[in-house]
């Protein structure tokens, strides 16, 4: 049965809002969802300032019961959204969300739960909510984002066919956005080849964009799944697609561009993960091929390895290597407590990465991959491929 929000909100005499249930230590998991999907309904408030007002406030609940004192005292919050703040009513729009989650047994992933996409908690920006329809497990422990042009030609699409069969041993999540071209092509190559696949969309998921893609996206339900961080209603706008973008670098730990012009969504994907420290590959073509020259000029440039196979990927991400035998360690004197601790992580696992480390150690990833430089510089460790790292 759908929240009654009017047994929720009231308005009193000065029109601010309060609230008539019961103060008990948790609210239910449903009138968190209302007040986690309603944040990122308030306008001019986005993934960080979400995030920064959450984090000053408590939760998502205090955020909509602070006076407009405290909202001014929080960094970023000026007297525009302070006010948009305090008169935000659209609450039904949250609770006619929650009624289509619950139709269609969507999960909702807010960035603090525990389910939500670790790889992409460490960014400032990613998104406050997701919303995931399918069976993949988002944090699966290879997750390989593979994006291109729209217009695709029979040298692209073969090289994404032969690399997901490539990859079918890997057991690895084949990501992409469900457009036309290199990332359909991903999509039914990582179907055909039984490996989980995962739509990452710039609209809600009361639809299919584009439409053709509908019999496609069916089965990935079987294989994977849909995800997205625009809810129902959402149009497949323009603005939309760079923020997909940004979930698919974020998600992935390598992105494969296979084709690609100098511009457009697939290079605006290669820089962000790029940005996001994550491996990037390209493959060669023909300096004469408009949809080659992108990824020539992220080679170029130094922004991608070179894919030629599957096997230069898997050597790439060290995922060839098999993990090596307990060794007695050496002993590490002068180590202060974050060190202590990242060797401790590391003994335990062997060998493991970068996004686990900072994850399992909630560890802002800008100063540890800092602090692993100055330790491999002191011959402490050593970083192998695919970001991975060892005890020496």
């Amino acid at each position: 049965m759908p929240l009654q929000l009017s047994n929720i909100v009231g308005t009193n005499a000065a029109g601010a809002f309060f609230y008539f249930y019961p103060r008990v230590k948790a609210l239910t998991q449903k009138q968190d969802l209302l007040f986690q999907i309603a944040i990122t309904c308030i306008p001019g408030v986005g993934d960080v300032i979400a995030k920064n007002l959450i984090s000053y406030c408590g939760s998502p609940e205090q955020v909509f019961l602070q006076k407009k004192s405290k909202l001014l005292r929080i960094p970023g919050i000026g007297e525009k959204l302070a006010n948009s703040i305090l008169s935000f009513n659209n609450f039904s729009k949250a609770e006619t969300e929650i009624e289509f989650i619950e139709k269609h047994q969507i999960q909702p992933l807010f960035y603090l739960d525990k389910a939500y996409p670790y790889r992409l908690k460490n960014y400032l920006e990613s998104p406050v909510m997701l919303y995931y329809l399918g069976n993949a497990d988002l944090n699966a422990s290879k997750i390989v984002g593979i994006v291109g042009t729209r217009k695709a030609s029979d040298y692209g699409k073969a090289f994404v066919d032969e690399l997901c069969a490539g990859l079918a041993d890997t057991g690895c999540i084949i990501l992409s956005g469900l457009a036309y071209g290199i990332d359909i092509q991903a999509h039914r190559a990582a179907i055909k080849n039984k490996l989980p696949t995962v739509g990452v969309m710039a609209h809600g998921l009361d639809r299919i964009y584009p439409g053709q893609h509908k019999a496609t996206a069916k089965k990935m339900l079987e294989y994977g799944g849909l995800l997205t961080e625009f809810t129902s209603g959402s149009n497949p706008d323009r603005e939309n697609f760079p923020k997909r973008n940004r979930i698919v670098a974020g998600l992935c730990d390598v992105l494969v561009v296979a084709e690609t012009a100098t511009s457009g969504g697939a290079m605006i994907t290669a820089e962000i993960a790029n940005y996001y420290n994550k491996e990037v590959m390209a493959l060669t073509g023909r300096v004469n091929e408009i949809y080659s020259q992108g990824c020539n000029l992220l080679i170029k440039k130094n922004k991608a390895a070179i894919i030629t196979g599957v096997n230069d990927l898997i050597e790439l991400m060290n995922w060839d290597l098999p993990i090596s035998k307990p060794q007695q360690q050496q002993l590490h004197l002068g180590l202060n407590e974050e060190e202590q601790k990242i060797i401790n992580y590391i003994r335990q696992k062997q060998k493991t990465g970068i996004d686990d480390i900072s994850f399992e150690l909630e560890m802002d990833p800008g100063m540890l991959s800092f602090i692993l430089l100055d330790m491999e510089f002191r011959g402490i460790l050593r970083q192998l491929p695919g970001k991975f790292f060892e005890l020496v």
